[in-house]
């Protein structure tokens, strides 16, 4: 028999997440996104009844949560935040923090405003709706990004000042140069094929996204198939056929189901009887026609997939890593850690630019506001996602699914009525049980008072949102799960 064989059968002796190649916590990470999900739609179910039922079904057949409308909202919202998270990840492998990306952001956002509302075409006389401003005016975002990103890396890295003193600064200066960039004005309306960036102005149709969705099946099986075959061809285990199998149907369905689930959005009839009005003609009777896949999205897939095979395939990846495990041992191999730190930022500062367009042609307008307190959305996005605060260990999947965690909570607590306060200290609290849950998989007997603390704080939610009974019954809860998983562990 040979060593792949071997290698198999051992496999199929292991539990079924190791042997389908499950990361723990990617799977956490999953279970915590539906947990969310099917919460708020029951939840939303609830409030839409007339009446009291104690019909489970009748609360998720009624929910608003999982409507085609919100899943093609949250796509949408969490593009800009996903994409800092990607380079988030770097920041925070590499043992750094960057807490001006907000304040980058906003004055990114400044000068493609000004590039394409005064600059370009009154200053450089290009007109307004010329084909040069959209590339011309991102451009000049990213150029922003990079040179001050690289500006943060250099002051970290060969002046040796902390990241967080230099980024803190960061975050009380940019956003104050992108208040005089554009005057003190909130600037707009911004170039037309500018603002497709930006979600439901910029979509690829119903047809195109079946096509992108086969095309992305297609590839995720070849990836998936192809990795077991350089595994199988360097003498590596592999996982057995049924494995592979499964995870090709896993990849297929899900890559399926969301380009359903969006296409089942269906363009306003108000806004395609104006389009056909604009083209001369009448809407036929009974006409539909879906959004299909936003373009933003499809820009965080192709930043996801770059960062991926940065992250995993190529030096500068490498590097990174390896900085973040040890920079002791990385300098004294013949890593530059310094020159390393500045690409790093550069890097971030290149994705902040890109975020910063996509969030102002959601928009459609640079407002003021624009990047406030995104910093903090970006980090918690990273941490939730599973990227390490003491470095050497993240990943950009993970990181793109804590922004997904993050604004599917903050979308269900806006749609169940929750006041902006409260928001803001679930959302902080989750950020801290994400670390919380992190350090307590590396000690196992903490799981029963973790568990415990958590039940604790949703108990407390529940006190300002729910029946005195409920909050009640969530408390007796926490105190049954602390003392049996107490007394469990005493007992062994």
């Amino acid at each position: 028999m040979s060593d792949t064989a071997l290698a198999s059968g051992a496999m199929q002796r292991h539990g079924l997440m190791e042997t389908l190649g499950i990361d723990s916590r990617l799977l956490g990470m999953v279970l915590a996104f539906v947990l969310i999900c099917f919460s708020f739609q029951i939840w939303t179910g609830i409030r839409a009844l007339d009446a009291w039922t104690w019909n489970p079904i009748t609360w998720l057949a009624e929910g608003r949560f999982l409507i085609p409308q919100n899943t093609y909202n949250l796509a949408i919202q969490m593009v800009s935040i996903a994409i800092m998270a990607t380079g988030m990840v770097f920041i925070i492998v590499t043992r750094h923090i960057d807490l001006a990306v907000g304040s980058l952001l906003a004055l990114c956002s400044g000068v493609m405003a000004m590039a394409q509302t005064v600059w370009l075409p009154h200053t450089l006389g290009l007109g307004l709706g010329s084909p040069l401003i959209m590339p011309v005016a991102v451009l000049m975002g990213m150029v922003t990004g990079v040179i001050i990103g690289a500006l943060h890396g250099w002051l970290v890295g060969y002046q040796g000042i902390p990241s967080f003193i230099v980024t803190l600064g960061g975050l009380l200066i940019w956003s104050r140069v992108a208040y005089f960039v554009v005057g003190g004005t909130t600037i707009g309306p911004l170039d037309p094929t500018f603002n497709m960036l930006g979600g439901t102005n910029g979509t690829i149709g119903a047809w195109a996204s079946w096509v992108v969705g086969l095309v992305a099946s297609v590839m995720a099986v070849w990836a998936i198939w192809a990795g077991r075959s350089a595994k199988a061809g360097h003498g590596f285990g592999v996982k057995p056929v049924w494995a592979e199998v499964v995870m090709s149907i896993i990849a297929v369905a899900l890559i399926v189901g969301l380009v359903a689930q969006i296409n089942a959005y269906l363009i306003p009839e108000g806004r395609l009887i104006r389009v056909f009005e604009a083209r001369g003609e009448v809407m036929p009777a009974g006409y539909t026609e879906a959004f299909g896949l936003p373009i933003s999205l499809l820009l965080l897939v192709a930043v996801t997939l770059v960062m991926t095979i940065i992250a995993a395939r190529t030096r500068f990846g490498r590097y990174v890593y390896a900085t973040g495990g040890n920079p002791d041992a990385a300098a004294l191999s013949g890593i530059d850690t310094k020159w390393l730190t500045v690409k790093v930022f550069a890097l971030m500062g290149l994705l902040t630019a890109l975020s910063a367009a996509v969030a102002q042609a959601r928009l459609t307008n640079h407002s003021l506001d624009i990047g406030q307190l995104d910093e903090l959305r970006v980090i918690a996005a990273a941490v939730i996602g599973g990227t390490a605060l003491s470095g050497g260990y993240g990943t950009i999947y993970g990181a793109v699914l804590g922004a997904l965690i993050m604004q599917a909570l903050q979308s269900g607590m806006a749609m169940v009525g929750l006041d902006a306060p409260l928001q803001n200290i679930i959302v902080g609290a989750v950020l801290v049980n994400a670390v919380l849950i992190d350090v307590t998989s590396r000690a196992p007997q903490r799981w029963p008072a973790t568990i415990a603390l958590i039940i604790v704080q949703v108990t407390l939610v529940l006190a300002f949102t729910a029946p005195l009974w409920v909050a009640a019954l969530s408390g007796l809860i926490a105190v049954a799960v602390y003392v049996t998983g107490n007394k469990r562990r005493k007992g062994a």
